[in-house]
């Protein structure tokens, strides 16, 4: 009896290590994958990229501005020339089935990926410059809202990168321009008509710097597709906000809002210096 005793609590503790590492190995242990899990190993080889095409921007997911733990962000009115180098990183289990921000459901296994002010949907090129991998992927989702990051690649995008297994990548963001959507061009989604108020601050800036908060008009458009192309060859050249206001079917792209004098006439000096673009202040 007593030897049968023994002999079931050992086959108790092997069972009880089999469960654990099993949950161990359902579980991300890189670093920065929190409380996320891995999924099944796949031929990446078989899922192909992403196919680029004309979308509507959609009013679900692109709500702008909208705050997460705190932190106000802001959704770019288009995509168009959009490039950037950052760190990526990838979800997976945690959120597999789970809704996206537009409202589609996240398959870990599709080609997607999150972004936290790209219009949704976008398509984009990712490289991770670390191996020169590429990926085309389908924006569809915000975030990641954890650090520095830039964007969140779904897990079998992760994997034809490369960084599965590591968890983050340094990558190369490039937007794949698309023929912007009919459906945006009649009913221009919110993003487009949405200026952002002033923000109030408790400490007032040098009368000779601090003025009326104001905004610089840069351009007013009839056709939105107009006014997204001139947004993309301005937003690099200003870490301002540029905001496309909707007013009666008339596109207007601010810069703003500016409430340093000096600061506003800098940045319209600089425009007529740069792009030969005649720039005015304007109030909301």
């Amino acid at each position: 009896m007593l030897a049968q005793r023994n002999n079931f609590s050992t086959q108790s503790r092997r069972l009880a290590i089999v469960l654990i590492a099993g949950t161990l190995g359902a579980c991300s242990l890189t670093p920065g994958i929190e409380k996320d899990g891995a999924g099944k190993r796949i031929d990446t080889s078989l899922i192909p990229n992403a196919t680029p095409k004309s979308e509507p921007i959609t009013n679900a997911g692109n709500k702008s501005p909208y705050e997460v733990f705190g932190k106000t962000y802001w959704v770019l009115p288009s995509g168009n020339g959009y490039k950037e180098t950052g760190t990526a990183s990838w979800y997976g289990t945690k959120f597999h089935g789970r809704l996206t921000s537009n409202g589609e459901i996240y398959n870990m296994y599709g080609m997607t990926a999150a972004h936290k002010s790209l219009p949704i949907p976008s398509y984009a090129r990712v490289t991770n410059v670390e191996n020169g991998r590429s990926v085309v992927v389908r924006i569809n989702d915000r975030g990641p809202f954890h650090g520095a990051r830039l964007i969140d690649l779904s897990y079998v995008a992760a994997m034809k990168l490369g960084y599965a297994d590591k968890g983050t990548a340094n990558v190369l963001i490039e937007v794949i321009d698309t023929k912007v959507h009919p459906q945006t061009l009649a009913n221009p989604p919110l993003i487009a008509q949405v200026a952002r108020k002033p923000a109030i601050s408790s400490k007032p800036e040098p009368s000779s710097a601090n003025s009326s908060v104001n905004y610089l008009q840069v351009g007013a458009f009839k056709d939105v597709a107009l006014a997204n192309e001139m947004h993309g060859k301005i937003r690099g050249l200003t870490s301002e906000p540029i905001v496309l206001r909707n007013e009666d079917n008339l596109f207007k792209l601010w810069i703003g809002p500016i409430a340093n004098n000096l600061e506003l006439l800098r940045i319209k000096a600089m425009l007529k210096k740069t792009v030969n673009l005649s720039a005015f202040s304007v109030s909301p």
